[in-house]
């Protein structure tokens, strides 16, 4: 009845707000061949195409003050090796004010380069097949976290993150995609050690049998447990804008994403050949950084830079890598070309790495990790799209070029969107120095052919 004339009582509360639940994703089907598995009939014949399924299935439910979110990946493992279900993100985030929670597995975006950014340093990169490189997100591998963002306003935000563990850039450890630092490291510790000390008395025949010793190592199986706490990593990042401008500035306390490989023994050589083995470890640094976004006169400008402090101070510890700095500038802009009927998106970034105390490196690469790399690391990533047909019809391409390494990687695709489904066709051209981190995949230039439907 009416509680005013039943002689009154409390108000009825307010209703809750509904729960809300999202259940989006992608299924794809794709065929994916290696070039030079075409180059002769009997290479032909062994080859896979490509495991053609992959999808991916998101689901959030939303309430007034939290949210939940599940992300999965979904993948054929035919050998039964591993789930054909991997969590790509799964994190609970909390609204309290202004304050914003998040705990889980999350995948984070720092900086505002367009890709791989030296601020862009909370996830590691899933580097065991480069035939979607061109997918950052995808890439990136999910790390549990605690993060906490607070808002000053509109445009003002302090962010801070706590990752208890540790994992470095996922690389392969066999088959075509495996860099050679990792398929050659066992080899590389018998042959310079042996060379590097030719004066010690083993007889030739000795000699091989340290270097098969070596051959038959997995240098992965020297990789330390990153696990504990002494891995664990913080940060915290503050952004703002100031009049058209877009700023921030952070400060990271982790550990290198690639392992510095040294050899551990070698002093006691002589005295005990098969006591020698690889050293494997990720360098901790602090680092501090700073970037800037702004439009100019059509350019989207975005860059960056960041110093990383690493324990190696004086530059001659091998086993650490040397202190660094790192920049990288880029914009996008959209070209309007015929008198408007034909439009061309460029976008541009330059990254560079710069080592300090750089003629402190040694020249063996057995006691030292960065022994045979240059002063500076640059990489020039162009991407030139346009489309036709009310925006249904893409064509695209993808360089990246090693500029140190004198390498490069190609990729031009086609795409056809119509509804929820595109039609893909792409592929993908590596070649330059082979020594270079590009160039060692000569062999893999591929050719991949699919179709995409997403809900």
């Amino acid at each position: 009845g009416d509680g005013e004339s039943a002689g009154g009582g409390l108000p009825a509360p307010a209703p809750s707000p509904p729960l809300s639940v999202k259940i989006t994703g992608e299924v794809s089907a794709r065929l994916l061949g290696y070039t030079d598995d075409f180059s002769s009939f009997s290479d032909f014949k062994k080859t896979t195409l490509g495991d053609v399924f992959e999808g991916k299935l998101n689901v959030s439910a939303s309430a007034a003050n939290a949210e939940a979110v599940i992300n999965l990946r979904l993948a054929p493992v035919f050998d039964g090796s591993a789930s054909p279900v991997a969590l790509d993100q799964a994190y609970l985030r909390a609204f309290f004010g202004k304050w914003i929670i998040d705990g889980g597995l999350r995948k984070l975006t720092w900086g505002k380069a367009d890709s791989f950014g030296p601020l862009d340093v909370v996830n590691p990169i899933d580097y065991t097949d480069l035939t979607s490189i061109t997918d950052t997100h995808s890439r990136k591998i999910p790390r549990p976290l605690v993060s906490a963002s607070y808002t000053f306003g509109a445009f003002t935000k302090l962010e801070g993150v706590f990752l208890p563990w540790f994992e470095g850039h996922r690389f392969a450890r066999s088959g075509r995609w495996a860099p050679r630092q990792i398929t050659e490291a066992a080899d590389l510790i018998g042959r310079n050690v042996i060379a590097g000390l030719g004066q010690s008395t083993l007889l030739p025949a000795e000699q091989q049998a340290v270097l098969a010793h070596y051959q038959n190592l997995s240098a992965s199986s020297f990789y330390p447990e990153t696990t504990g706490m002494e891995y664990a990593q913080t940060g915290l990042r503050f952004t703002t804008t100031i009049r058209s401008s877009d700023v921030g500035f952070q400060y990271f306390f982790g550990n290198h994403f690639r392992p510095s490989i040294t050899i551990g023994g070698i002093d006691d050589f002589a005295r005990n050949p098969y006591g020698v083995e690889p050293v494997i470890d990720f360098s901790r640094y602090h680092q501090i950084g700073a970037d800037y976004a702004q439009v100019v006169l059509g350019f989207n400008l975005r860059a960056e830079l960041a110093a990383h402090i690493t324990g190696d101070l004086a530059g001659d510890d091998g086993r650490v890598y040397n202190p660094s700095l790192w920049w990288s500038l880029g914009f996008d802009r959209e070209f309007a070309l015929f008198w408007g009927a034909w439009r061309l998106t460029l976008n541009l970034q330059v990254t560079e790495g710069i080592r300090v105390w750089y003629s402190r490196i040694g020249s063996r690469p057995e006691t030292d990790g960065e022994a045979g790399a240059g002063a500076t690391s640059t990489r020039v990533t162009v991407i030139l799209g346009s489309k036709f047909f009310m925006d249904e019809l893409e064509c695209k391409v993808t360089g990246i070029w090693g500029v140190e390494d004198r390498d490069f990687f190609i990729i031009p695709g086609i795409f056809w969107t119509k509804g929820d489904v595109t039609a893909e066709l792409s592929a993908g051209f590596l070649g330059g120095d082979r020594t270079g981190e590009l160039g060692q995949y000569h062999k893999n230039s591929f050719i991949k052919a699919g179709l995409t439907y997403s809900f």
